[in-house]
């Protein structure tokens, strides 16, 4: 298990249809194509053996390393120090474009910067899980791996008067090769599926473009951001860390671009997240528009619209919306295990697909009229077809709100009353209220209105336990859920009333861990699953949100500091924390980032007006 490195020993590059995770040491270990939920061709992150990686490391056996990110870009720099000089792995994938294509390139420029320095690198591509053959054929010019569903060509940068990069193949289906460098020289590879033709070699000049053109992407898209508050590293990285998630052609987010990943090492807790959730990317819109990127809020909207339109869950019981789709909006999540592969640290079974999918989540339609109802203020508007469709939704939900479900953390526990599913679904009839009434909508105006004040009531009725004076997860227990410090924000409740402020009490003090917040007690409330899990980074940023909200602005500024310590060297976070500080689930969690950059937005807010009466 040592072979593994940390999850939180990663940093992430893509060119805006998939993505790679590059460890501290430079080897690609997880990289799936043409897009993120296609099978993997690098997958040791998950089976170290047997799933492929890409390697690129000093000769010398004693090294240090460090790693950074090219400034305000997605380009990543991993740095390694010898004796005898000090060298660069730099590593990142030219933007693609809007149209959805299968060639995709990972460029590994290697740098010497002081004394000299040998380079040894592997690569081992795994086609398909591992589950498929391929052949390798070396060029003069570089080597092509085929296999059954695709071709992955490596070119060689090189100059006329270089010697050989690729040295002999060693075995019958792997690549390895040596570099030398002294200080001030750069050569490396240039990884390409399905190319155009055969290996070639690239020149120097063309090499040094295709960098600059990546650098000056990232640092043009992040100049549109407005954000200047308190937080302005840790949010800008956050955003340059959605947008790789962010499949261009259609505008969706992947909630992390890795699956089975797991919430604790060696148990079962082990999900594939390699697809849109509408909620997670619902969520996406309020960060977007808050830190100015009108444009991808834009193609999200119109990606959730489209979703909407279809009514893709109307067979499958789980009324107009499914909770989860692929990229290109299409619904076939079957979960299946890969049970050739060992999984991470042991931790099986190697899910891909995801069976929640079908699952009945009513908080969904909450979350994706509040987004349209967001875009909607910032200018962002629904089409009399959409309108329409979004009308049949909510007919559904009338009739529909007031059943058990499985709740937005995907519980297979069975189905229940979750407070948090009836909260959205009022939020579901606000905000399609006040659409109707800004434009002029038809709609079933006192149909709609009488079930938000229902659902209203129920919730103050059943949602609410006297004992604890909390609201609770569902009705009819006194169970905890974080879930629930959403309420003051999507306004169900104001922050300063008496119920609120005693439900914050509560989780004080059963949910929050020094600074950290757990969802809920799976042992007070069983899931269907076995093992626990650690705290939820997504959830501590609700608290730092809610806080702020609620007045406590010093003791929220001091948990968003502490929460800061837990990112990794990067500033990015996956999906949980260890007791230990580790960091456990898929990697990185576009949810969790999302969060980092609502809360700092509100906790700025909450101080600057602070200060201004002050």
């Amino acid at each position: 298990m040592d072979d593994y490195p940390l999850i939180e020993n990663h940093g992430l590059i893509g060119d805006l249809q998939t993505a790679a995770l590059v460890t501290t040491d430079a080897t690609i270990d997880w990289f799936c194509c043409p897009r993120f939920d296609s099978p993997s061709v690098f997958g040791a992150l998950l089976d170290w053996r047997k799933g492929g990686h890409f390697t690129v490391r000093p000769a010398a056996s004693d090294y240090e390393t460090k790693q950074l990110y090219h400034p305000d870009t997605a380009v990543l720099v991993t740095r390694f120090m010898t004796e005898a000089g000090a060298g660069e792995v730099v590593d990142f994938m030219p933007v693609t474009g809007t149209t959805a294509t299968p060639r995709h390139r990972l460029v590994r420029m290697l740098r010497c910067v002081r004394g000299s320095m040998t380079f040894e690198g592997e690569i081992a591509p795994r086609f398909d899980y591992g589950r498929k053959p391929h052949e390798l054929h070396i060029t003069e010019h570089g080597a092509l791996f085929s296999s059954e569903d695709m071709d992955l060509a490596v070119h060689a940068v090189r100059e006329p008067h270089d010697e050989r990069l690729l040295n002999a193949l060693s075995g019958d289906k792997d690549l390895r090769f040596t570099l030398t460098l002294q200080a001030g020289q750069q050569r490396g590879l240039v990884i390409e599926s399905s190319p155009a033709g055969p290996p070639r070699e690239v020149r120097l000049a063309e090499f040094e473009e295709l960098f600059n053109g990546t650098v000056r992407f990232w640092r043009s898209w992040l100049s549109q951001s407005t954000y200047t508050g308190r937080w302005r590293e840790a949010v800008e990285r956050s955003a340059v860390t959605l947008k790789l998630m962010t499949y261009a052609p259609s505008g969706a987010l992947v909630a992390a671009p890795t699956t089975a990943l797991p919430e604790q090492l060696g148990g079962e807790r082990n999900w594939d997240y390699r697809f849109t959730w509408i909620r997670d990317a619902s969520f996406s819109v309020y960060a977007l528009l808050g830190l100015g990127f009108k444009e991808e809020a834009t193609a999200f909207i119109s990606w959730l619209h489209n979703r909407v339109k279809e009514e893709a869950g109307q067979g499958n019981g789980t009324g107009p919306l499914n909770i989860m789709y692929r990229v290109d909006g299409s619904s076939d999540l079957v979960e299946e295990e890969l049970k050739h592969w060992e999984g991470y640290r042991g931790s099986a079974p190697v899910r891909i697909g995801n069976g929640a999918a079908d699952q009945l989540q009513l908080d969904i339609y909450g979350e994706a009229l509040d987004s349209i109802y967001f875009a909607h203020q910032h200018g962002i508007h629904l089409d009399t077809r959409g309108w329409t469709a979004l009308h049949t939704l909510l007919d559904w939900l009338v009739d529909h709100w007031d059943q058990p479900g499985e709740g937005l953390w995907e519980t297979r526990g069975g189905r229940k009353d979750f407070t948090y599913g009836r909260v959205m679904s009022w939020v579901a009839f606000d905000r399609a209220l006040r659409i109707a009434y800004d434009d002029g909508r038809p709609a079933a105006r006192g149909r709609w209105m009488a079930e938000r004040d229902n659902l209203y009531v129920q919730v103050l009725d059943q949602g609410w336990d006297q004992r604890k004076q909390s609201f609770v997860q569902h009705y009819g227990d006194d169970v905890l859920d974080s879930s629930l410090l959403r309420m003051p924000t999507v306004g169900f409740i104001t922050p300063d009333d008496p119920m609120w402020k005693s439900t914050m009490d509560a989780m004080e003090r059963e949910l929050v861990s020094d600074s950290l917040v757990y969802r809920y007690n799976p042992e007070a409330s069983p899931d269907g699953l076995r093992g626990s899990e650690g705290t939820f980074s997504l959830c501590t940023f609700m608290y730092v949100d809610a806080l702020a909200r609620t007045g406590r602005t010093d003791q929220a500024r001091l948990v968003l500091e502490k929460m800061l310590t837990y990112a990794n060297h990067l500033g990015l976070y996956s999906e949980e924390i260890a007791l230990t500080g580790r960091q456990l689930g898929n990697f990185p969690q576009a949810f969790t980032h999302l969060a980092l950059i609502d809360a700092a937005i509100t906790l700025d807010a909450t101080l600057n007006s602070k200060r201004v009466t002050a």
